[in-house]
This record gives C-alpha cells, structure tokens and sequence, in this order.
C-alpha cells in the first residue's frame, strides 16, 4: 500500500480520459457522461462536481465522485457523494474509508459541511460517520434506496 495514492482529478486533468472509462467499465454509465462532468470539474471553479481517484503507481483502483444528484427524485438533498468503488483485489484494506473521509474534508475546505449519498449497503457507511436518513426513490429502480447525510463537525 506505500505505492497507494488519492488523487483530486481537478489537480490531474491528464487522468480524465482514464478516469472516465475506468468509472463507465465500473457503473456502467457512458463514459461521455462522466467525461462531461469531469470537464465540468476540472473548468468551473466550482465544488460540485468533483471527481477522485486512488492510483496505485499509474494503476487505477479506486475512485469516488461527489455531484448534485446521484439520479434519485430527492433533489433537495445535495450534493451527492457517487460512484464509490473499490478494485476487488484492493478491498478490505481501508480504502473506501480513506475515500470517504478524504472527499468529506475536501468538500468541507468549499465551504460544503453536508454530504449525502445513495447506498443499498445498510452497514458500512455508519463506520465513517454517516447517518441514515430516509428512503428515496431512484430513476428507474422500483424498490426504494436507502439516504445517508454526513455533516462535518
């Protein structure tokens, strides 16, 4: 793990184009979607949205972003983290926590102290201080999903 770095895309627009089929090859959404958003992030100047990455050495094995709607009804509760995913061979070893944490402070630093994300996991995000909130509605998914909040402190 010494060779294990997160990554503010923002700070490395080189990685977009990488970044951007990493994220569609993980979810599935067209990576056009996502370089469009990376764009947005790397041009605005603004908080939302923000993309990460976790390299190890030029390898991609992790990566989270933060938008204003992780395609749900709710659109009162933003922004949103997203698209949290581990390599298999990478989890278990504290990663998405790192993640979690990492985005939260960053996102703090702009002046955003309340997050909120999307999740059928019931567990894992207690861990790093996220809250559930209520069920929500999810574009074209007919069984509600489950809404955490994290505030800084």
């Amino acid at each position: 793990m010494e060779n294990i770095k997160m990554i503010k895309l923002r700070d490395h627009a080189d990685l977009k184009e990488d970044s951007a089929k990493w994220f569609h090859e993980k979810w599935g959404i067209p990576a056009e979607t996502y370089l469009e958003s990376m764009e947005m992030c790397l041009k605005s100047g603004h908080p939302v949205p923000q993309w990460y990455v976790v390299m190890d050495d030029s390898k991609i094995v992790a990566g989270i972003g933060v938008i204003e709607n992780d395609f749900h009804h709710r659109i009162d509760l933003t922004p949103n983290v997203c698209a949290i995913f581990v390599e298999k061979e990478y989890r278990c070893q504290g990663i998405a926590g790192q993640m979690l944490d990492f985005v939260c402070e960053d996102m703090k630093e702009h002046g955003i102290d309340t997050l909120f994300l999307v999740t059928d996991h019931t567990t894992f995000y207690e861990r790093y201080g996220w809250k559930f909130l209520c069920m929500v509605h999810c574009c074209d998914e007919p069984a509600l999903a489950r809404m955490y909040i994290h505030q800084a402190e």
